[in-house]
């Protein structure tokens, strides 16, 4: 273990892993402590990433940006690990009237949609798919195996002894002059990533973070798909069957998974698919989600040598990456953070919880 870093990196899901993977390409010291143990949302979530979104189908927040970066991102990952994760897959999305596919045949022509529409069908295009209507096929979607990824970022780090499998203590931690000292290791800064737990830190549990739970369910499928079905439910490939999900639910904190979400899910299936399929488990986790849907990048309101990275929600695959690169930006080069990502818009709720 070195003598100092310059950052250590609390929690090892799909923001503290796109941290650590852009400090490690600027050659920075730096270690991630984290207890893959217990649930998270991380590795429950099926990765799907998806430029068009919502029910009537509008582009990402900043898509131009995110979709291009997540591509080049995952890609040097995979070169830098050595392993497979990243898929490119179009997104197939049936139409459910004449009149969205009218819609569509002239949205489709629009500058804020060119490059992200592959190609427009007006007739059944896939057997397994109910598409009575044809349907509209996406450019740069696709999914990450978010478990895959996981790991092979900690074996990576692990081989560059840059990561301590453990629990994060904050009384541990200890302050000379403008020095932040963890376990006698000298650090620079902390970068928190810790999802849902930040809510029972006592430095961040002032923020607005809402936990959202989801569940998904693992299904094989009587025959494969070479397309990712999108409507009400999504189907993710993957090696050992296929990911359904999502549910989204804030009042639901139970720790468990509930008959509810396994009934909404193969329901909403059965209305997406020709296919028969077997359930074969079904899981849950908690997303950190924000309430106006953006991330929160940025130093504490009082502590400077104290940084967050929170708030992904259910686009934590697509946001991570840029969100890692902007927060390094401005950690390493002082450049602004943009305003509607920054956690300078709550410092107001921070002012009123220690008054």
């Amino acid at each position: 273990m070195p003598d100092s870093v310059d950052y250590i990196i609390v929690g090892q899901g799909l923001a503290g892993s796109a941290l650590a993977m852009h400090l490690f390409s600027m050659k920075k010291k730096f270690v991630v402590i984290d207890n893959p143990s217990g649930n998270r949302s991380t590795v429950v979530a099926a990765g799907l990433f998806n430029p068009l979104t919502g029910k009537e189908i509008k582009k990402t927040w900043e898509a131009d940006s995110i979709f291009p970066y997540l591509h080049e991102f995952y890609q040097s990952c995979e070169r830098i690990t050595g392993k497979k994760f990243f898929f490119q897959v179009p997104i197939y999305r049936p139409f459910l009237s004449v009149e969205e596919q009218n819609e569509w045949m002239a949205k489709s022509n629009e500058v804020i949609f060119k490059g992200y529409v592959k190609e427009i069908f007006t007739k059944p295009e896939y057997k397994e798919v109910k598409n009575s209507y044809g349907g509209i096929l996406l450019n740069h979607s696709g999914y990450l195996d978010t478990n895959a990824y996981i790991q092979a970022v900690r074996e990576f780090l692990k081989t560059q002894n840059a990561f301590r499998q453990e629990e994060f203590t904050e009384n541990e931690i200890q302050f000379e002059n403008e020095t932040v000292v963890y376990q006698n290791l000298p650090v620079k800064a902390i970068l928190f990533c810790q999802g849902t737990y930040s809510l029972s830190s006592k430095y961040w549990k002032w923020m607005p973070i809402r936990s959202m739970k989801g569940e998904t369910l693992k299904i094989k499928l009587a025959s494969g798909l070479k397309i990712i079905p999108n409507r009400g439910v999504y189907v993710v490939p993957s090696s050992d069957g296929s990911m359904v999900g999502a549910t989204y639910n804030y009042h639901d904190k139970s720790e468990s998974i509930t008959n509810d979400a396994k009934i909404e899910l193969t329901g909403k299936l059965r209305d997406l698919l020709n296919l028969e399929f077997e359930i074969v488990n079904q899981k849950w986790g908690l997303r950190p989600t924000t309430p106006d849907r953006r991330p929160m990048l940025g130093k504490h309101p009082e502590i400077n040598q104290f940084v967050i990275f929170n708030g992904l929600g259910t686009k934590g695959v697509s946001l991570a990456p840029y969100m890692a690169k902007t927060l390094i930006n401005y950690l390493e080069k002082g450049i602004a953070i943009n305003k509607a990502v920054d956690i300078s818009r709550y410092y107001s709720l921070y002012s009123r919880f220690v008054s």
